[in-house]
C-alpha cells in the first residue's frame, strides 16, 4: 500500500489550456496499469485545447457545470455527479461554462511512452460561443 497525503496544485500550461486551469495529479502512468488521473479545475470560460487520447478518456464531474465538445459539433453539458466518456482517437475539448466553474477527475490509460494524449490547437472563442449556445442550459 502507498498512502500519498497530498499533491501540489499546479497551474495548467497555457500552450494546452485557455483561461485559468489548475491541476492536482492523482496517478501517473506506470506499469502494469498505466492509469493517468488528475483533478482538474476550470474557472468560468476556461477550457482545454482540442486533443485526443489513444485509448480514450473518462471525465467525472465533481463540481460545477462543464462542457465537452467534439469536432462534429456535439456538445455535452455535464454537472456534478455525471460522467462523460470520450472514445479512443476522438478529438474533443472540455471546460467550464461561461458563468460557472467546473472541476472533474480526468482518467485515461497510457502506455510505456506516456499518457497517449495528442494535443492540438486551442478552441477558438467562436467555437466556444457556439458550444455554449448549443448546450441545453
Amino acid at each position: 500500500m502507498e498512502h500519498i497525503t497530498s499533491t501540489p496544485t499546479a497551474k495548467a500550461p497555457s500552450e494546452r489550456f485557455t483561461g485559468d486551469v489548475y491541476l492536482n495529479p492523482i496517478e501517473t502512468p506506470s506499469a502494469p496499469a498505466h492509469l493517468v488521473a488528475a483533478l482538474v479545475r476550470f474557472t468560468p470560460g476556461a477550457r482545454t485545447n482540442w486533443h485526443s487520447h489513444v485509448k480514450g478518456q473518462t471525465l467525472y464531474i465533481t463540481d460545477g457545470v462543464g462542457l465537452v465538445g467534439t469536432r462534429d459539433g456535439d456538445v455535452a453539458l455535464a454537472s456534478a455527479g455525471e460522467t462523460v466518456k470520450c472514445p479512443a482517437g476522438e478529438e474533443h475539448w472540455h471546460g467550464a461554462t461561461d458563468t460557472t466553474l467546473m472541476a472533474h477527475i480526468a482518467m485515461l490509460v497510457g502506455d510505456e511512452s506516456g499518457d497517449g494524449t495528442t494535443w492540438l490547437e486551442p478552441v477558438t472563442d467562436e467555437q466556444y460561443a457556439t458550444a455554449l449556445k448549443s448546450a441545453d442550459r
